[in-house]
């Protein structure tokens, strides 16, 4: 099967941790990644945000990334880049031509209008994956939304015009029915972990601290890390390492750390507050492992992928009840759930774990092999290409599949 992705915004050849590279960068190379380790051929169709990208890079065997001209070649924060979609899907509808794909799977809001657009005249099946709605964000973000005022009614519209659409949480499912897509459209099939990558290995007593809490992702105010600082004014002798946002060379320069940092003087806990800003992402696993607790607490989260990588190194989890977490955590028996914005209760799940080692070893190996039989790469791919099939048999068509 030959499969187009879209991911206008979102590259797999980004560098993760920065405002808008995260979850749908890491996503996306993996799951096409591992769609192609199935043997079928991927191509990800992602904007050109540097003058010096080729057209065409590989990511691996049997996946192709293609730098689509459409705006200036530089980096434009997503929700500036609704114009240059029209020029990106005509692009994207004259590489199609010249080699149809079997499918075309678009990755977030603005993917989704310019592959309907290119796939429309080439009758070509498109699914759609939303990674966020604009309807969630901005009831948490009231007027600080910065998304385009046309996203809501466009992600209804992509809704009702897609082959279908592969949810990652069943709250999707749910906002999506309240937005009348029909919810014959709608399948679930959550993210994945790198298993090979994110492992409970064994660490020297050395590295583990006792009393780490680690936070991890795209320093952005809905991650909620001031609830996280302010947990720790109730958790004694505790320290809170924070990664993602800038560089390390940048970090007195950003905004949102000098923000937080401000925010943990206030509280008197500035001196157990680290930040170490972007990590390359195969050093994320040890940062990890060196923790007691990881802390994900954001006020919304479309899945929370962190928690699930927590999980899959075997460090249980103090995550809120929101988006994906909801399912991915399991309360009680791979990590604690508590209410988004309560610092109080974050504290107290926090303290249980770090004063209980005997629950936090038990919560870490219900955690990792949670991550491994249910969220592997393998298995999302093959749920993902059960989809395709679906789709593509109602439309009367059966692909030749080159692997199982």
């Amino acid at each position: 099967m030959k499969i187009a992705m879209v991911s206008e915004h979102a590259s797999p050849l980004a560098a993760l941790g920065g405002v808008d590279a995260g979850g749908q960068n890491v996503h996306v190379a993996s799951l096409a990644r591992a769609i192609a380790g199935k043997g079928h051929e991927v191509s990800v169709y992602t904007r050109r945000d540097d003058p010096g990208l080729p057209e065409r890079v590989p990511l691996g065997e049997g996946v192709t990334v293609v730098h689509v001209p459409a705006g200036p070649p530089e980096p434009i924060p997503k929700d500036e880049l609704l114009p240059y979609m029209p020029e990106f899907g005509r692009w994207l509808a004259a590489d199609l031509a010249a080699d149809p794909p079997d499918i075309v799977h678009s990755h977030f809001w603005m993917s989704g209008l310019a592959a309907l657009a290119a796939a429309r005249d080439l009758d070509l099946p498109v699914v759609h994956t939303y990674h966020a709605l604009g309807v969630v964000k901005r009831r948490h973000q009231g007027d600080a939304d910065t998304s385009p005022p046309e996203r809501i009614n466009a992600e209804a519209m992509i809704g009702r015009s897609v082959d279908a659409i592969i949810a990652t949480c069943g709250d999707e499912v749910t906002e999506l029915l309240r937005m009348r897509v029909p919810r014959r459209r709608a399948c679930v099939v959550p993210c994945g972990v790198d298993t090979d990558l994110f492992t409970p290995e064994p660490v020297a007593a050395t590295t583990r601290k006792p009393r780490r809490l680690v936070s991890v992702g795209r320093l952005v105010p809905r991650k909620g890390l001031d609830t996280a600082i302010e947990a720790l004014c109730a958790i004694r002798d505790a320290e809170l390492v924070i990664a993602g946002g800038p560089p390390p060379d940048r970090l007195d320069d950003d905004p949102e750390v000098i923000r937080l940092r401000r925010f943990a003087a206030a509280k008197g806990v500035a001196d157990r507050v680290r930040f170490l800003g972007r990590i390359p992402r195969e050093r994320v696993p040890e940062l990890l492992r060196s923790a007691a607790v990881t802390l994900c607490v954001p006020w919304y989260e479309p899945f929370g992928m962190v928690a699930l990588e927590s999980m899959a190194c075997g460090v249980p989890v103090v995550a809120t009840a929101v988006g994906g977490q909801k399912e991915t955590v399991i309360n009680g028996v791979t990590g604690i759930l508590v209410p988004p914005r309560q610092p109080a209760a974050v504290a107290r799940a926090a303290r249980r774990l770090l004063d209980e080692p005997l629950q936090r070893t038990a919560y870490g190996i219900a955690g990792a092999d949670r991550a491994r039989s249910r969220y592997g790469w393998p298995r999302i791919a093959a749920e993902t290409l059960a989809a395709y099939d679906r789709v593509l048999a109602a439309r009367g068509r059966a692909p030749e599949r080159r692997a199982s």
